[in-house]
Parts: structure tokens; C-alpha cells; sequence
């Protein structure tokens, strides 16, 4: 079984739970053992789909302007815990690797693996609200065949994106790529590098 046959099931499982309640708010019910490959998808396909609809909420030209800020902070710690969960798993990755010998002529791809994780949980996200639109008994038939449409590209780059993210990994196991682990360094949510924090 490839990296992506094991996480893709996860994600759809997220996907699926979370729309049991649809609330911001659940508690992540993560069915796996904490610590593992698992676990951590687990907890990374919620993240994006909690802020997924938080993003939704946001955008109601109506909110009322203290809620909307407290959003958005909400938005803010949401978007480090994703990054930092990313990061977390990269770290899996270093581990699986870390025995390999990389070949003299091995290269660095442009995203670590985790980064194309987070790019397939938010996909899977999309593919479900996709399918919906398609699907939508209130919308008319033109709305409905844009969205198949839409659904149809969508379903390609899942396709895609599990075939590079798998071929990058065996590259990673034979040594012909190698990985590096940057941490993001987000300066405006350090204290100490936000200006309009560190001159308060």
C-alpha cells in the first residue's frame, strides 16, 4: 500500500465526521492511537476542515465586526496549528528516512512531503463541498453541470498529486531526492519580530 492509499481513506473519514455535527466547535473525535502517522493526519484533515468553515463563516457581509475579529484570531491560531502539524509530520518523514544514503547526483524537491499532505487534506475538502454543489437539489442545472465540471479537474488533481507525492517518497527511499526540514519561521506571529507587537 502507497503513502497516499493509507492517508486518503483518513481524509475522507475526516471529511465525513466532521460533517456529523458541521460545527467549528466539535470535539475531534480521532479514532487512532496518538503518536502515530495516523493520528496526525487525523488531526491535520480536522484542522483544515474546521478552518475551511471558518473561512466560510467570515465571509458574511452581515457578521458583526467583534465577532469577525475574534474569527479571525481563531483563524490565525488555526492556520500556526496547521503549519506546526506540517511540520510534525515532515518530521515522520526525516524519520523514515534517515538511514538512506543519498546518491551523489540526489536533489531537493521544491515542497517537503508534508507540504503535499497538506495540499491532498485541503483537496479532499474540496472534492467533498465539490460534490455537493453538483449534487445541490436547490441549484439550477447549469450551477450543477459547472460543478461536475469543476469536480471532474478536482478528482484529476487528487489523482495527480498522489502520484507525485508517491513517487517523491520512493525517490526519498532510494536516495535520489533528499529532504530538508525548514521551519516556517512566521515572523508576524513571533512577539518578537512583530513590530506592532515587540513596540507595544
Amino acid at each position: 500500500m502507497t503513502f497516499t492509499e493509507k492517508a486518503w481513506p483518513i481524509f475522507e473519514q475526516v471529511v465525513r465526521d466532521y460533517h456529523k455535527t458541521d460545527s467549528i466547535d466539535a470535539a475531534v473525535p480521532n479514532p487512532f492511537t496518538p503518536q502515530t502517522i495516523e493520528y496526525d493526519l487525523y488531526r491535520k484533515c480536522w484542522i483544515d476542515a474546521a478552518q475551511w468553515h471558518m473561512e466560510d463563516l467570515i465571509r458574511d457581509p452581515e457578521i458583526d465586526p467583534q465577532e469577525g475579529m475574534t474569527l479571525k484570531h481563531r483563524i490565525d491560531k488555526s492556520n500556526q496549528e496547521r503549519t506546526d502539524l506540517v511540520e510534525l509530520i515532515d518530521s515522520y518523514f526525516l524519520s523514515l528516512f534517515h538511514e538512506v544514503t543519498p546518491l551523489p547526483t540526489a536533489t531537493i524537491n521544491t515542497e517537503t512531503p508534508a507540504w503535499a499532505v497538506d495540499r491532498l487534506s485541503i483537496l479532499s475538502l474540496k472534492i467533498w463541498h465539490m460534490r455537493e454543489q453538483a449534487e445541490r437539489s436547490d441549484a439550477s442545472a447549469d450551477h450543477k453541470a459547472r460543478s461536475e465540471q469543476r469536480l471532474n479537474v478536482l478528482l484529476e488533481q487528487k489523482s495527480d498529486l498522489c502520484g507525485a507525492l508517491d513517487a517523491l517518497l520512493d525517490d526519498l527511499a532510494a536516495g535520489r531526492k533528499v529532504m530538508k526540514l525548514y521551519k516556517q519561521m512566521k515572523l508576524y506571529n513571533d512577539p518578537e519580530t512583530n513590530p506592532v507587537l515587540y513596540k507595544k
